[in-house]
């Protein structure tokens, strides 16, 4: 019996060892490969594997990014301009103006208690909100139908100015041309009582087919209003028929 277990226990190291040694091999040709591929690398690719935080980017991949709108594309629905005053905006008016970034428009809706704010034949009818762009003040819109006497844009004007600011200096009307429509423009400083000091504002009249609108800037103080001059000059620019978008 005791010749019997040890012939198996040869046979048995004998059937292990060949096992054992066909995985050491594997392993050995394995890691040969391994470091065989490792040496196939040019210089550049050796460059970037060692250098730290460096990624190889693949190729095309800015072409696939601007293609199909990616960060950067012009055609990213970020980079559209956005607008007021058409009827599927927040403000439906006479007339439709671009926005300048983050400025963010509301309708002005009527106070039943104190009934709606007006400044001459004109009302106030919507409010573009500053804040959100960083700055504090508004563009606002004022409007006056057809029928309610609203017609003359520069009589318009200087009545909603001797409303809006009482007492005023140095107040300069002149012509001009806002979109495709003749205009009258003002500017002025508020020297209200109520004010921390004197503060630059600004205003614009057209008749336009649905009606009188003035466009107001105004701000916190001088330096607020000459921050937001940019957005008031790109409404007056972009100024259409609200029909025409």
């Amino acid at each position: 019996m005791r010749s019997e277990r040890r012939a198996g226990e040869r046979r048995d190291r004998r059937a292990w060892a060949p096992r054992g040694t066909g995985a050491g091999l594997a392993a050995v040709v394995l890691a040969a490969g391994v470091l065989s591929g490792c040496s196939g690398k040019s210089g550049a690719d050796k460059a970037r594997t060692m250098e730290p935080g460096v990624t190889a980017e693949p190729e095309g991949t800015t072409e696939k990014s601007e293609a199909t709108g990616g960060a950067g594309a012009a055609s990213s629905p970020a980079a559209r301009t956005r607008s007021v005053g058409a009827p599927d905006t927040a403000c439906e008016l006479p007339v439709a103006f671009d926005l300048a970034a983050s400025w963010e428009p509301e309708a002005v809706k009527l106070d039943t208690e104190f009934g709606a704010l007006t400044h001459g034949p004109v009302t106030l009818v919507c409010e573009i909100d500053a804040k959100p762009a960083g700055n504090i003040g508004f563009l606002r819109v004022w409007t006056a139908g057809d029928d309610e006497g609203g017609g003359d844009a520069r009589a318009a004007l200087e009545a909603f100015v001797a409303e809006e600011a009482q007492s005023r200096d140095a107040v300069a009307f002149t012509e001009t041309q806002a979109g495709g429509f003749p205009a009258a423009e003002v500017g002025y400083l508020n020297t209200s009582e109520f004010l921390d000091g004197p503060k630059k504002e600004r205003a614009l009249a057209v008749s336009a087919p649905g009606g009188l609108v003035v466009l107001h800037l105004g701000g916190l103080d001088t330096e607020e209003h000459e921050a937001m001059l940019p957005a008031y000059e790109l409404a007056k620019k972009t100024l259409r028929a609200a029909s025409a978008g």
